[in-house]
């Protein structure tokens, strides 16, 4: 069960891996995402956004971010609905890209909104960096790591450092170790 686990995780990793700015698909092409930077009409500038995925137990967070103009924040339900789409974009391309590379499916659901943050940082610039939590359909049940089962539960804390520094008072010399002891090092 946990390789299995593993091959999804890493079957999403190299599916967001594969999806940098200037990547190209098989056939030569850029791969197209959804991105604001895809766009062929950008002639002004480059637009600096991108994604990242990270994995927390049986959940894929996506973290988006962008160059944004304060003017498109406003009104806000319709920028809101713009990052949503995005997301929608990015998931869509990650199970795209996921069943090419290990030819399974995977189902990634959405839970709760997405989490949007922007930043104001002069009269020209400001970013939008958004985060939407996903549950991975296709990961069984893990076991996820209890503190309860750690050997230092049930002790105070002053037991715990006691029991931490315990091990560094005498040390044991190797066996092959045949230098005399240093003179000069007090003993504790």
């Amino acid at each position: 069960m946990a390789a299995e686990n593993l091959e999804i995780l890493r079957g999403l990793a190299q599916a967001a891996a594969d999806s940098y700015d200037g990547a190209i698909d098989e056939d030569g092409n850029p791969v197209e995402i959804g991105l604001k930077r895809e766009d062929k009409n950008q002639y002004k500038k480059n637009v600096a956004d991108g994604f990242k995925v990270r994995f927390a137990h049986n959940k894929a967070i996506i973290s988006y971010h962008s160059e944004v103009m304060l003017k498109e924040v406003h009104p806000r339900a319709q920028f809101e609905n713009e990052i949503e789409g995005v997301f929608k974009d990015i998931v869509k391309h990650l199970k795209k890209r996921y069943s090419q590379i290990t030819t399974n499916s995977v189902s990634l659901t959405a839970e709760g909104d997405a989490d949007i943050h922007v930043q104001n940082l002069s009269r020209q610039r400001t970013f939008v960096v958004a985060k939407r939590v996903y549950k991975i359909g296709s990961i069984k049940e893990t076991n996820a790591v209890n503190a309860a089962e750690n050997e230092y539960s049930g002790k105070s804390v002053e037991d715990n450092i006691k029991t931490f520094m315990d091990q560094f008072k005498n040390p044991k010399k190797a066996e092959n170790n045949k230098a005399p002891a240093n003179p000069d090092t007090p003993s504790a």
